[in-house]
């Protein structure tokens, strides 16, 4: 029997998904099938976020780190924007096509 290697998470990830549960209230479930995460990773996440006495440990990121999420978030954003355009042209010229 083959085995599935399993999903490496950046700590970047795992703390969005944490700030996801422990600020925006939503549940581990949700952020789960929202991120596309096991249910029990978000859940171990928000769990060790927590540290041994079960309140959350200080701020989730530093200013450096917000600095950095906002330009990968850019990033993300200016592709996602040629990919529409990409699109855009396509289906423009398939429909031409079938005219």
């Amino acid at each position: 029997m083959k085995k599935i290697p399993s999903k490496q998470y950046t700590e970047e990830f795992k703390r969005e998904a944490v700030r996801l549960v422990l600020e925006q209230g939503l549940s581990a479930s949700e952020v789960g099938r929202r991120l596309d995460v096991p249910n029990q990773s978000i859940s171990n996440w928000v769990r060790l976020s927590r540290g041994p006495s079960g309140v959350a440990a200080g701020p989730a990121s530093s200013i450096s780190e917000l600095q950095a999420e906002l330009a990968k978030v850019r990033a993300e954003n200016a592709r996602l924007k040629l990919d529409k355009e990409i699109l855009k042209k396509a289906a423009a010229y398939f429909a031409k096509e079938l005219s």
